[in-house]
């Protein structure tokens, strides 16, 4: 099959709390270093044609702002947990300089959240200004997003479904502890995986920094970024130094090209 080029943006690395987090003086949350700074989880990805993002949380409008996003096709959700979904409402700016509606795609599920959270966005009579959004509901087939062909990897947060991304050669999976083996066939062949990596420690729902290893060199994968990371990992510098090759800490604002 035939894959447009992709441009990846990483606009947050960060886990739900963010990095710096909230009156935390830890070494890591005080760092210089621009690398320790995570936004929330969430990555933009070009072809010529299309513009998508995978999640809006908490900062998608700085996001935006930050990347200088002026056009966005779509939204491509993972799951409903609030810092994947939250920043939604700010989709209004993109519906007023374009005059369309935000394509949605996500799961039943994640959509029940989304409508029970933004419900003025769904309401028949609408009052002026509110975001304009078309649901696309996704589950583990295929599907199309403008030209980006987009192919659902189901894997578990503890006991909660979630889906990550093959577009083409780069697969995105976030917010995962466990990924059952007819899945991890949907990865394999991927030139650039990016994976959670929550932490050194063992975590209950979140791959942990050796977890995540272990499964780059399963899948043989040539690049790995590590993303989703909290605080407790620790200096963006001094986890880079221990890394195998080929696998590395993801940071805000790195781009790659597949």
């Amino acid at each position: 099959m035939s894959y447009p080029s992709l441009t990846i943006t990483f606009l947050g690395t960060g886990t739900s709390a963010g990095v710096p987090m909230i009156a935390c003086e830890c070494p890591v949350c005080t760092s210089s270093d621009k690398k320790d700074n995570r936004l929330r989880a969430s990555i933009m990805v070009q072809s010529e044609k299309t513009t998508l993002v995978v999640d809006s949380g908490p900062d998608f409008r700085y996001q935006m702002l930050r990347a200088r996003v002026k056009h966005l096709d779509a939204i491509v959700y993972t799951h409903a947990h609030k810092d994947h979904v939250a920043g939604l409402d700010d989709v209004r700016a993109f519906n007023f300089f374009s005059q369309q509606p935000m394509q949605v795609f996500a799961s039943d599920m994640t959509q029940e959240v989304i409508i029970r959270e933004f419900p003025y966005a769904f309401y028949e009579s609408k009052y002026p200004g509110v975001p304009d959004i078309q649901l696309n509901t996704i589950g583990l087939e295929p599907f199309m997003a403008g030209d980006i062909p987009v192919t659902p990897i189901l894997v578990w947060h503890l006991k909660m479904p979630v889906l990550g991304f093959r577009f083409g050669r780069f697969t995105y999976i976030t917010d995962a502890n466990r990924i059952e083996e007819h899945e991890l066939e949907k990865i394999k062949g991927t030139e650039v995986l990016v994976l959670n990596a929550l932490r050194k420690e063992k975590h209950i729902s979140h791959y942990s920094l050796s977890e995540s290893i272990e499964v780059a060199k399963h899948l043989q994968v040539s690049q790995c970024y590590l993303t989703h990371i909290s605080h407790q990992m620790g200096l963006h510098a001094e986890v880079e130094t221990e890394l195998p090759n080929g696998i590395h800490l993801a940071y805000d604002g790195l781009v790659i090209k597949v």
